[in-house]
């Protein structure tokens, strides 16, 4: 199957590093325009001039009025919601400061950009937009309820928008991707519990960033014509015999 974003533009939030700037990547090699934003000029500057770069801030509100009304004026036939945040805290340790931010990153902002982005999309009759979840917004986990909330919050934004665009040949998928093999989880986790979690896979092993990447680039292309409203999990079916023991 050739896949090819000719005469498209892209949008990737979040594409300096892990699976953003894969699917950045790789959506450049097809053939597409691609916008990309990031929340520092200096990690901006250490990508590929070949993107349109656009520094954002999702927690200033100036910054993110400036972002909105610059892809307001855009012709964006594919939208990668991929920006996100994570912090580990207990239930009764979370502060609301914590709780408002990560939902407004995860949720708020993707609920935003797509509310702009699909009104020139339903004008076009041409349109894919992926929301980037996580497992844990399909199964939940101790210390993940900032996070597990505004992405199983992604998935309703999923649905709903998908049920009112659809009838455009705007198309709205959510995508779940599972343990994957980043920079940040190298740092976060460390070889040792790299590996442990490993053993939990059905597939013994993490995700690379390519292949979650893959899915995304499939449903944000002309070839997906019929798939929209849906959560495809890409995890190597962990969640599928999921216990919750001894995962970080």
């Amino acid at each position: 199957m050739n896949i090819n974003f000719d005469n498209q533009i892209a949008l990737v939030t979040g594409a300096t590093r892990g699976i953003g700037k894969q699917i950045a990547d790789d959506l450049l090699d097809a053939g597409a325009h691609v916008i990309v934003t990031g929340t520092s000029k200096k990690t901006l500057d250490l990508i590929s001039d070949d993107f349109e770069k656009i520094c954002v801030d999702f927690l200033d509100l100036n910054s993110v009025d400036n972002f909105i009304k610059f892809i307001s004026q855009q012709k964006i036939d594919i939208c990668i919601n991929n920006a996100g945040i994570n912090k580990i805290n207990s239930l009764h340790e979370i502060s609301m400061y914590d709780w408002d931010t990560i939902n407004k990153v995860n949720l708020t902002m993707p609920f935003k950009i797509l509310q702009t982005v699909s009104k020139n999309m339903v004008k076009q009759k041409y349109g894919r937009i992926i929301n980037v979840s996580s497992i844990w917004g399909t199964i939940g986990k101790e210390k993940r309820v900032c996070y597990s909330s505004s992405k199983f919050g992604l998935m309703g934004l999923t649905t709903s928008s998908a049920a009112e665009l659809a009838q455009h040949n705007v198309l709205v998928n959510c995508i779940s991707p599972g343990f994957t093999l980043t920079d940040l989880t190298r740092k976060i986790l460390g070889i040792e519990e790299m590996q442990n979690i490993s053993k939990t896979i059905p597939m013994k092993r993490m995700a690379s960033p390519s292949e979650i990447s893959k899915v995304v680039i499939f449903m944000s292309s002309r070839q997906n014509s019929y798939i929209s409203g849906q959560n495809i999990i890409v995890d190597g079916g962990f969640t599928n015999v999921w216990c919750g023991d001894n995962i970080t």
